[in-house]
């Protein structure tokens, strides 16, 4: 029998590039579609073997879906966007699974919804999984090379972003000088970029991003793309500390481009 994987496909570019990964390292693999209305592009119906569309909250109808196409493996890739989240309209199971979760933030819900695949036979893979090499490893990656004053900060970042991702709080900051000019939240990563190069003034800013001390990567991966690099050169950001071997650099060609076209350096710790 074929392998079959079912794809749980959010928004942006993650889940056109897990498709092209897949097709090219598990030939003949039978990818299906779980989408979602007003979430995922309409476009990827034609490059995936079947697509189903549902509404956030629809985790018995998804999961059914899966079984009947059999599917015994499956991927969270691209984001589902926070007010989507909090404005579910959840079906019997999601609410059985609501009912259970102490808190409710990204972490728990998401594990619960791996729980819930498991229970059904239905192994959630990494996010990362036929991604591998879009993990860049330590040190320059593309753009200018940091300054020595650019890999202190960087460093220092480092230390805080960690700190906040401990408690949850997010997993990017945009640091200047060894001062903190924002900590991402609930606003989300662009918002946090566009805050803290506001208060930077576009001088010598630096945004850092890590992952969190037990990241679960199979629904949680940090991930930079296009969007992030526009977002940075229009913020006046001047440089992004990523960390290596743990953060997905989505469209890298595009990535190097803008890096070299608006002076921006990559480096990962």
């Amino acid at each position: 029998m074929s392998r079959t994987i079912g794809i749980i496909a959010g928004n942006g570019v993650y889940p056109e590039t897990f498709i092209a990964a897949a097709r090219r390292h598990a030939p003949g693999a039978r990818l299906v579609i779980a989408a979602f209305d007003n979430e995922t592009k309409p476009e990827l119906g034609g490059q995936a073997d079947v697509i189903a569309w549902f509404r956030v909250g629809q985790l018995g109808k998804l999961i059914r879906f899966f079984r009947q196409e059999g599917a015994l493996e499956a991927v969270m890739v691209g984001q589902i966007a926070p007010r989507n989240l909090f404005d579910l309209r959840p079906d019997w199971r999601t609410l059985m699974l609501l009912a259970r979760l102490p808190e409710r933030n990204a972490e728990t819900l998401f594990g619960g919804i791996a729980g819930e695949l498991a229970k059904d036979g239905i192994t959630l893979l990494p996010a990362t999984t036929f991604l591998e090499d879009q993990l860049p490893g330590p040190g320059h990656v593309c753009g200018p090379a940091f300054t020595k004053r650019q890999l202190a900060d960087a460093a220092f970042g480092f230390r805080i972003a960690k700190a906040t991702s401990t408690l949850d709080i997010g997993q990017t900051v945009v640091v200047r000088h060894g001062t903190v000019l924002a900590v991402e939240a609930f606003e989300g990563t662009n918002a946090c970029i566009r805050r803290g190069g506001e208060l930077g003034r576009g001088k010598e800013v630096l945004l850092v991003k890590v992952s969190k001390p037990r990241q679960d990567f199979r629904f949680d991966v940090p991930v930079i793309g296009q969007h992030t690099l526009e977002t940075c050169a229009a913020a006046g950001v001047a440089g992004i500390a990523i960390e290596a071997g743990k953060t997905l650099m989505l469209e890298q060609a595009a990535i190097t481009r803008l890096c070299e076209l608006h002076k921006i350096g990559i480096h990962a710790l």
